[in-house]
């Protein structure tokens, strides 16, 4: 028989899907610019620069049972989640000079904690669980990439609400879709809304109200805290204890640095939490991104003053970006800053398509964006002080 026979099995809707594109690996840049890898600055993932904590790399060398399977419910890990939460709620409510005494945090039970392989695993589920054909999810774009992408895998219709152009969520759009009668025509069920906060790639800050109005809607409200501790605002890990359609998801990736490690958790109302132990694939966290989550846990104030570092970092080059003539950067509460390209040596409509390769055959990587909402944009992740100096220099180089 012929391949297209056996190509007719596969799920139709999988014939229009759009493949996600991720950073190439590090190796291959390195191999094809001809350039050793310990000279390459890479700012274009949003890795942090400083890695994991020593003690995660020793924790890794000791560790001894690598030959048995983990524990499928990631017991300890999840009890050293909950007990992070809290410290870090109490530390975010701390008073101020001349205020009482504040109330004592509202714990996130072990419970209600799921760890993952990454924070995609949780979006995955997600998709797979509340959605099919006929159903949909509703995006911000621009945004992350994978919210789209996995509802598409399972046949969802992906509908769009454009951010403003200060990247900003259109809430009313958002509760006009819902309520539209067109959806009814068209017997479209949307019934899961994508928030990032802070938004990547455009690192702006969801502000309480806006979603605390989202959270009247009669969908799955799924918030993406990926870049949270970059944020001088808070962690709304608490507000799913009171809203039954809120879930939060974040990341080992960014702020305790083991992004290659691939350990993600989520927070989850209770109901759900017994559906998605059924669910959930029995080993989906490996023994060294558990081994290295608790080492980073145990050394939570050392990766809080990396994260401090980066902010401090990040400060000082939006600053130093508003100084280059052909860049206009967004402020941002990540560790990343976007910035719409403007002339860059008359390069037209391909001005961060340029600037991306200018910078790249100086060993330097950066993010850009031809796409719309993004139009002419470069995303710059906050590197160690000498890489940003190194970059600021080669910038103005460009000039």
């Amino acid at each position: 028989m012929e391949a297209t026979t056996f190509q007719s099995l596969l799920n139709p809707h999988l014939a229009g899907l759009e493949e996600y594109t991720p950073i190439q690996p590090f190796e291959v840049l390195s191999q094809r610019l001809g350039i050793p890898a310990s000279e390459i600055i890479k700012l274009d993932a949003n890795e942090n620069p400083y890695g994991p904590h020593p003690a995660v790399v020793e924790a890794l060398a000791e560790y001894a049972y690598y030959h048995i399977y983990p524990d499928p419910q990631q017991t300890e890990l999840r009890q050293a989640l909950s007990a992070h939460l809290e410290r870090e709620q109490r530390q975010s409510e701390e008073p101020q000079a001349g205020e009482g005494a504040s109330t004592a945090p509202a714990v996130v039970p072990v419970e209600q904690i799921l760890p993952s392989h990454g924070t995609d695993e949780i979006l995955d589920y997600l998709c797979r669980l509340f959605l099919g054909p006929g159903d949909a999810i509703i995006n911000t774009p621009p945004t992350f990439g994978m919210y789209s992408f996995d509802a598409k895998l399972v046949g969802a219709e992906v509908l769009e609400v454009w951010r403003g152009d200060d990247y900003h969520i259109d809430v009313e759009a958002i509760f006009d879709l819902v309520n539209s009668t067109q959806l009814k025509r068209e017997s479209i069920s949307p019934k899961l809304l994508f928030l990032t906060s802070p938004n990547n790639p455009s690192g702006n800050w969801l502000p309480d109200e806006d979603l605390l109005r989202l959270l009247e809607l009669p969908l799955i409200v799924v918030l993406d805290e990926a870049y949270v501790e970059f944020s001088v605002e808070k962690s709304r890990t608490p507000w799913v204890l009171e809203h039954d359609n809120l879930v939060i998801i974040r990341t080992f990736s960014k702020s305790a640095g083991i992004a290659g490690l691939r350990l993600g958790y989520g927070i989850f109302p209770s109901w759900m939490m017994p559906i998605l132990w059924k669910f959930k694939q029995p080993y989906n966290v490996n023994v060294a991104a558990t081994v290295a989550g608790l080492a980073s846990l145990r050394y939570a104030d050392e990766m809080h003053s990396t994260v401090e570092k980066i902010r401090s970092e990040r400060d000082r080059l939006f600053s130093e970006l508003q100084k280059v003539p052909y860049l206009s950067p967004y402020s941002s509460s990540a560790n990343f800053v976007l910035c719409r390209v403007e002339s860059f040596r008359n390069a037209g409509s391909g001005d961060a398509a340029a600037l991306k390769l200018a910078l790249e055959s100086r060993g330097i990587l950066v993010r850009y964006y031809q796409k719309p909402g993004l139009n002419n944009c470069i995303r710059i992740s906050i590197g160690r002080p000498e890489q940003t100096d190194r970059l600021l220099a080669e910038l103005h180089e460009l000039t």
